[in-house]
């Protein structure tokens, strides 16, 4: 590929930073860089068309996180752990929002809610027994009363089939992960980032000062760091550290005349998830249903997940409901062992920030600003 003396000097000469990945956590990071060092050369690439992983893929979920979630990690982790990482979301939820302003992202808190089916009595009642620890938890971060409540009563305005109890969160919310990717971009670009997309990083090199970052499009292109926001995609780039791609499936119905669902809504231990939009529903997960085959980078679809969606759509969320369903696609997300972010140097010259776990609406802006601190380092 050949460049013009003009192009070789605007896109490719003098990069301070170059971040590879022009999701949520590429973006914040390009801005926060931009807000604290305006003369920052920042230089975007993105391998795909568009954002290529989860950013503009996912539900839209706040992910503030449900009580059988909360308890389930309790299990595994200290309590300073998981509230840590609440607060963490809640952190980097309240930065995004600052960032672009809610009518940008289109942001809404109607309350989340989880469904227990008729054979999970012993979950629910295990959640119910502990609301009054975890809402104190929640306040002292949030310092919101009373998040999880009781929800049985809504079950009839909802009209769930199968469904024996729901418990509300009220601090839960929803946003439009396009408009908050095209107000991002658009913000960043107002900074004088260069965003550029359809340029596939394969490998980095690095000297004593800076990096060359090695495209398949044979487009070399050197900066003084480099920050790698690939996330699913990022054993790619630094195969020696522990994140795993997760696919995950969605769909969408067309208008649904009528529709009584509003919120976001969390079943069988939020394997599945499901909202609104506008009259339409959106619903995913099943990820369950075969961990060995959704654990991959390749975008696709499944015909025992998109069956089992179906299924549940017909069976407990919109029995009584004709639909159809008008658009179907898949997300890459990163996971770990631990649901805990990777934010480090990985070298001299390189850092990344990574593994968001499918919480990236709501932790992206944060974890995208840690990583900016970083490069702030190496630049």
């Amino acid at each position: 590929m050949q460049f013009s003396f003009w192009e070789r000097e605007s896109y490719f000469s003098n990069i301070d930073v170059l971040i590879v990945g022009s999701g949520i956590v590429g973006l914040s990071a390009a801005l926060h860089l931009k807000t604290v060092q305006p003369n920052l050369k920042v230089l975007v690439l993105e391998r795909g068309l568009l954002p290529t992983g989860a950013s503009s893929k996912n539900a839209g979920f706040a992910c503030f996180g449900s009580p059988s979630e909360l308890l389930d990690d309790l299990t595994h982790l200290s309590d300073e752990a998981v509230f840590s990482q609440v607060a963490r979301r809640w952190k980097g939820l309240q930065r995004l929002r600052q960032n672009l302003g809610d009518a940008a992202i289109d942001f809404h808190r109607w309350g989340g809610y989880e469904l227990f089916a008729p054979h999970q009595q012993e979950l629910y009642a295990a959640c119910m027994n502990r609301l009054p620890y975890l809402n104190r938890q929640l306040h002292a971060i949030t310092g919101l009363p009373a998040i999880f409540q009781g929800a049985d009563h809504k079950i009839p305005d909802f009209g769930f089939r199968h469904v024996r109890h729901l418990i509300v969160s009220t601090a839960e919310g929803q946003i439009d992960t396009g408009k908050m990717i095209v107000a991002l971009t658009q913000k960043v670009q107002a900074l004088g980032v260069l965003v550029l997309n359809g340029l596939e990083v394969q490998e980095i090199q690095e000297a004593p000062d800076g990096i060359t970052a090695i495209t398949e499009q044979g487009v070399p292109v050197q900066a003084k760091a480099a920050l790698i926001a690939t996330n699913g995609f990022a054993r790619k780039l630094l195969p020696q550290l522990s994140i795993v791609p997760a696919r995950a499936q969605v769909l969408i119905t067309k208008p649904i005349q009528g529709l009584r669902l509003k919120g976001t809504f969390h079943y069988d231990k939020g394997y599945y998830y499901f909202r609104n939009i506008g009259n339409r529903v959106l619903f995913g997960g099943g990820r369950n249903l075969d961990f060995g085959t959704e654990q991959t980078t390749d975008f696709g679809l499944t015909e025992v997940i998109q069956h089992k969606l179906e299924e549940l759509l017909q069976t407990v969320i919109l029995p009584e409901t004709p639909f159809e369903v008008e658009q179907r696609w898949s997300g890459i997300m990163g996971v770990g062992a631990e649901k805990t972010t990777l934010v480090q140097h990985t070298s001299p010259r390189v850092s990344c920030a990574i593994r968001l776990s499918g919480m990236g609406i709501a932790i992206g802006s944060l974890v995208g600003q840690e990583g900016a601190e970083l490069v702030l380092q190496q630049v």
